[in-house]
This record gives structure tokens, C-alpha cells and sequence, in this order.
């Protein structure tokens, strides 16, 4: 359901910012910074700062991995807004073709170990988040994964698998491509905050 709000902002501020931002970018601003200026106990500073902190806070997860991490999370989810969003500031931090590979089969894309046992845990959170275990936990570790690296993939995918919900029940609009483009420029330079 598409809520008039968050299209235009629910404030004279945020209806100010939203046209703003869109001026600055040359295009229209995504629904999902949009949500962020719609009632800010909703989705506002607390999503964001989690998502900052995933997404650009110290890790030993690449800007890039991580953001092929969302874009999974997305593609897992059936949800295409993110898919495109996140797969495009993915290919700011990695190669286009490694992201291609990732996104089309990463058991066999030319990615290293630890990344495809942290996307196999992943995968698993996200479809069958029941049953999720220490085993699979145990499984990444042994394949070379550090204990900070799960746990930072983990709340990359915590997020965004909330992010995707919202997005699906909010009806995100898909931007065109080059509206992704623009986004993923802003996005890969500044982060979430």
C-alpha cells in the first residue's frame, strides 16, 4: 500500500528535504530514503544509524561485499528494489562481472571461501531462519570465516532483510536504471547516515 506521506513527506521539512535531495540528485529520491523522513520513530534515526554501522561501520567486509551481501538478502527475499539498488553500489566496491556472477550463482562465482560460506550462512538466515544452528555457524568458522566477519554479514543481513519487508509492504517504486546509477554514486560515497 503506497502511502501519500511517504511520496511526498510528512512534514514541511521533510517535504523541503525530499525536494532537495531529488534537485541535488537529479532525480527522484528513492522510496527507501524516503521512508527514512516518514515519521522518524518509524524508520527514521535508529534504522539508519543500524544501517550505517552494518553497512560502513569498521568491518573486514569490503563496502562492496557488503553491499553484494544486501543485494542477496534481496534477491532472496524476491525483492527487486534492492536487488537493483544494492547490486549497483556493489559493483562501486567490486568488479561488475564478480557481482554479475555472485548475483546469477554464487556457489560457483570466482568469489573467495569465506565469502561464499558467509553467503551460504546468509542464505540460510534468510530462507530458514528456524532452522539456523551453531552447526552452520561451526561450517563458516571452519572455512575460514572469523567470528567479527559473521557477525558483521549477520547484521548486514538482519537489516536487510527488514528493509526488504518494508519495502514490499510500503510498494517501493523500482527506480529506472539510471536513477539506481545515481543512487548507488551518492550512496557508495556517503553511506546510510
Amino acid at each position: 500500500m503506497r502511502l501519500a506521506e511517504i511520496e511526498r513527506g510528512d512534514s514541511i521539512r521533510s517535504r523541503l528535504l525530499i525536494r532537495l535531495i531529488s534537485m541535488m540528485l537529479r532525480a527522484r529520491l528513492p522510496d527507501a530514503a524516503r521512508v527514512a523522513f516518514y515519521h522518524r520513530d518509524f524508520a527514521g534515526h535508529e534504522l539508519g544509524a543500524w544501517t550505517q554501522r552494518a553497512m560502513r561501520g569498521p568491518s573486514a567486509w569490503t563496502v562492496g561485499e557488503r553491499e553484494l551481501m544486501a543485494a542477496l538478502v534481496g534477491q532472496w527475499n524476491s525483492n527487486i528494489f534492492c536487488v537493483g539498488a544494492h547490486s549497483a553500489i556493489a559493483i562501486r566496491g567490486m568488479d561488475r562481472s564478480l557481482v554479475d556472477a555472485a548475483m546469477a550463482d554464487y556457489h560457483t562465482a570466482p568469489i573467495s571461501d569465506q565469502l561464499r560460506a558467509t553467503l551460504v550462512f546468509l542464505e540460510k538466515m534468510t530462507r530458514q531462519p528456524g532452522q539456523l544452528t551453531d552447526e552452520d555457524a561451526r561450517t563458516a568458522l571452519a572455512a575460514g570465516v572469523t567470528r567479527d566477519q559473521l557477525v558483521d554479514a549477520s547484521a548486514v543481513a538482519a537489516v536487510f532483510n527488514i528493509i526488504t519487508r518494508y519495502a514490499d509492504a510500503l510498494d517501493f517504486t523500482i527506480p529506472s536504471h539510471e536513477e539506481y546509477e545515481k543512487s548507488a554514486r551518492m550512496l557508495f560515497k556517503r553511506g546510510y547516515a
